[in-house]
């Protein structure tokens, strides 16, 4: 994937249902941020009943998929395919299938569990999705106040303050404006505060 393409995450989940053929196609798109989630959703709304559960999900560099009975590469991987080319991370989706006594044949198949992935994708509620790391700032009280005002420059939100002895500010920065933001607090501290990744 080109990294200039912006990348997107799910708003909250979505459902959209299709029948093709006389079989009925549920697709579910869910946000998720672990492996572990993705599992825990999969148990939560798959369908024993129903003739396949058939799933793929994308969380960063981590991908699964599943055809769930269906020919080998007819389902699970065509709904990657649809994560990555809409640029999706942290997703699951599960199309579900209930068979209505036509087959499809394997390309048949294929743009059936896609079509119903792709489709639910273009519905669901979309933001644009910007990688974070968070940081932990300790600096002295008297540089406080003019770091905290050149947080806004790097899109950095402080979501911890605690004062003792010094301050430690802990924040949240977009990953491509960190190193930048890291030499700031440096050059306006003179290298006296101490900038950690959390």
């Amino acid at each position: 994937m080109n990294t200039a393409d912006t990348i997107y995450r799910l708003v909250e989940s979505y459902q959209y249902e299709k029948e093709i053929k006389k079989s009925i196609f549920l697709a579910y798109a869910i946000p998720v941020a672990s492996e572990e989630q993705a599992q825990e959703w999969l148990q939560k709304i798959s369908v024993p009943e129903a003739t396949h559960n058939c799933w793929a999900y994308r969380i960063g560099q981590n991908y699964r998929s599943d055809d769930d009975g269906e020919p080998s590469g007819t389902a699970g991987r065509p709904i990657l395919q649809v994560i990555e080319k809409q640029n999706f991370d942290q997703l699951l989706i599960l199309v579900i299938r209930w068979f209505g006594g036509i087959k499809l044949g394997a390309g048949g198949l294929i743009r059936a569990y896609s079509g119903t992935a792709a489709e639910c994708l273009r519905q669901a509620p979309r933001i644009e999705y910007i990688p974070q790391k968070t940081a932990s700032i300790l600096c002295s009280f008297s540089d406080y106040e003019l770091l905290k005002a050149r947080m806004a420059e790097y899109d950095a939100q402080i979501i911890n303050e605690a004062f003792g002895a010094e301050v430690e500010m802990k924040i949240t920065v977009p990953e491509d404006a960190y190193i930048a933001l890291y030499e700031r607090v440096l050059d306006i501290t003179r290298g006296q505060a101490v900038i950690v990744e959390c």
